[in-house]
């Protein structure tokens, strides 16, 4: 698999949650889109194998017009090969769309959306500051149908200040009832540096004790399992077929190219990120310079470490696949961790994959860095 991330940096209004760079303005659309496209023409030479997805995040990537949206992708196709059935994803925000627009970034190639519903209570989403209600969430997946759009994700997040497990079980239920194909549900992060982290070291926000935030967790997993939703990541479930190939790209450990301020892209074993500022990305295009503001070589150290990590935490470890690259017997590198876990019932042996179950992603962080820092040591 060969990714490549597009960040798109305009809201119209920030969430206090989010520490994705952006700003409150949409008034340099037309400046921003015509410098990805010089920034595009900068990096072509590193992408020559076809690409198997396009992720479009932001920000708001919605706030493109289909126009601009129709440039980018038109570029994109001169300039890189793609694979017959690239996803081409979009996150789009359920206040900013129409039918028109919608129908304008499919005939532009867009075959995938990703709806940052969050939630369908009112004080939920003014908590998390969304610009959305719950009918305008409704209307989009509708709206999505009817444009042609068969790969629809839509985002939930539990362990919301005041939120309880019967507004988080009519969340999951008012979701379901829409059928999207993906759905991403995280629990709420106070991430350095927002808004939310802010009011939290004031003591304005007070977060869920944790062991309400693990009763939440498996209230989601349950419910949608019992919907036909398969989980394939800590925070992703999917119908059948409809896996996430982008996000599979990263927790593979598979190359990707970024695009835009603030965007981090791997190549072989350097992994690269953007000027996170506007400003500062836009000049450096212009004078015909890669806009990176810094990158880092991985050890292979490092690259076994994230290997173990994260594809424990996504689909599963491979150990016969782990020995080929990197010499090592994971499961005699494993014990007696390994057999503890199986018998807890926390990860399953096929023979060929090592996986988490249900309960296994609970306690995910745990495993994944024990198992990290065994491999690893």
């Amino acid at each position: 698999m060969f990714g490549l991330y597009l960040h798109i940096p305009f809201c119209e209004k920030k969430c206090s949650y989010c520490d994705f760079y952006s700003i409150e303005s949409t008034e340099h659309i037309d400046r921003f889109v015509d410098t990805l496209l010089a920034e595009l023409r900068l990096r072509s030479a590193a992408g020559q194998q076809p690409f198997t997805s396009v992720f479009f995040g932001g920000g708001t990537p919605s706030l493109l017009r289909p126009h601009d949206m129709h440039r980018i992708t038109s570029l994109l196709r001169e300039l890189f090969v793609f694979t017959d059935d690239c996803e081409w994803t979009m996150e789009c925000n359920p206040g900013t769309v129409t039918l028109e627009r919608l129908q304008g970034y499919r005939a532009a190639g867009i075959n995938r959306l990703s709806f940052g519903v969050q939630s369908f209570q009112a004080s939920e989403l003014a908590f998390l500051d969304r610009i959305h209600n719950a009918d305008e969430a409704v209307t989009a997946m509708l709206l999505a149908r009817q444009a042609g759009f068969d790969n629809v994700n839509m985002d939930l997040m539990f362990a919301v200040p005041g939120q309880t497990l019967e507004s988080l079980s009519d969340n999951l239920q008012r979701m379901v009832a829409l059928q999207p194909d993906h759905i991403s549900a995280y629990s709420l992060i106070y991430e350095h540096g927002t808004p939310l982290y802010a009011d939290l070291l004031k003591g304005r926000v007070k977060p869920l004790p944790e062991e309400i935030d693990a009763e939440m967790y498996h209230l989601v997993i349950s419910t949608l399992r019992a919907h036909g939703y398969e989980q394939y990541e800590v925070s992703n479930f999917s119908k059948a077929g409809r896996r996430c190939r982008h996000n599979l790209t990263y927790w593979h450990g598979e190359p990707y190219l970024a695009f835009g301020p603030s965007a981090h892209g791997f190549i072989g074993t350097t992994r690269y990120w953007n000027y996170r500022s506007l400003t500062a990305w836009t000049q450096h295009v212009l004078k015909g310079a890669l806009p990176e503001a810094n990158h880092e070589v991985l050890t292979e150290s490092d690259l076994l470490t994230e290997h173990v990590f994260l594809h424990l935490r996504a689909d599963g470890l491979r150990p016969l696949e782990t020995q080929d690259r990197f010499g090592i017997d994971v499961r005699v590198a494993l014990q007696p961790d390994l057999g503890y876990w199986i018998d807890a019932g926390f990860l399953t042996d096929d023979g060929d994959l090592l996986s988490l179950t249900a309960e296994g992603y609970r306690v995910c962080d745990e495993i994944s860095s024990k198992a990290a820092a065994r491999l690893a040591g």
